[in-house]
């Protein structure tokens, strides 16, 4: 299976989380080793916010703040990367070609952001279109999609299942713009739509439910 895996800096950066970093880690080489094609997109969380707000506060535009957020996200690409040593790139890709061209040859790939405009979650549905992935997790800060912010409202119901069309209705911003944070970006939906690719939202607190995503049992909210 070819797959890309979208780890949350809202999980593994907010506070930073070494030992689930490291759990990621192992995640990545054991679904290398089961014979997957494997890429992840990794987000900066609430470190990349926080200079987001200094850039803004020093009067920095709009894409400023998204180089901002891009160069933290990219470092934690970059200690996933070493941490994976020769079983990964030894590199961040810095295009969607150049991981492309390193998950040919047999590595796993570990990326950040790209360029101003677009969040790590587009990142990973335009890796995942390039590369004709089957499948795209993402492991975040809920358990999944939900009816309302499970966060704000206790009444919150979790879906276990929704259409891409569907999804469109649960966005509370339309837009892009520095920093946004919510379940899934409203372009990477565009993008992961176009081809139809499956996608997984799950709780990425514990890893084991990527796992469980890639071997189809029921966990988080399934989009197709």
């Amino acid at each position: 299976m070819r797959m890309v895996i979208r780890i949350g800096g809202s999980v593994v950066a907010s506070p930073f989380n070494p030992k689930l970093m490291n759990a990621y880690v192992k995640l990545l080489e054991k679904l290398k080793a089961e014979g997957h094609v494997v890429a992840a997109v990794v987000g900066g969380g609430s470190l990349s916010r926080d200079l987001i707000e200094v850039a803004r506060s020093m009067g920095l535009s709009e894409a400023a703040r998204d180089e901002v957020a891009i160069s933290v996200s990219r470092l934690m690409a970059q200690l996933l990367t070493l941490r994976l040593g020769r079983k990964g790139a030894l590199t961040v890709p810095t295009t969607v070609e150049e991981a492309a061209e390193l998950l040919e040859k047999g590595r796993v790939v570990v990326m950040g952001g790209l360029k101003p405009g677009m969040t790590t979650d587009a990142v990973a549905a335009l890796l995942a279109e390039r590369v004709r992935a089957d499948l795209l997790v993402k492991a975040t800060d809920v358990d999944g999609i939900f009816t309302k912010d499970p966060k704000k409202h206790g009444d919150a119901k979790k879906i276990d299942s929704l259409s891409f069309d569907d999804l469109f209705g649960f966005f509370e911003k339309e837009e892009h713009e520095a920093g946004i944070h919510q379940v899934l970006d409203p372009e990477a939906v565009r993008l992961l739509q176009r081809r139809r690719i499956r996608t997984v939202v799950v709780s990425g607190f514990e890893p084991a439910n990527v796992s469980l995503a890639v071997r189809g049992c029921r966990v988080g909210t399934v989009i197709s």
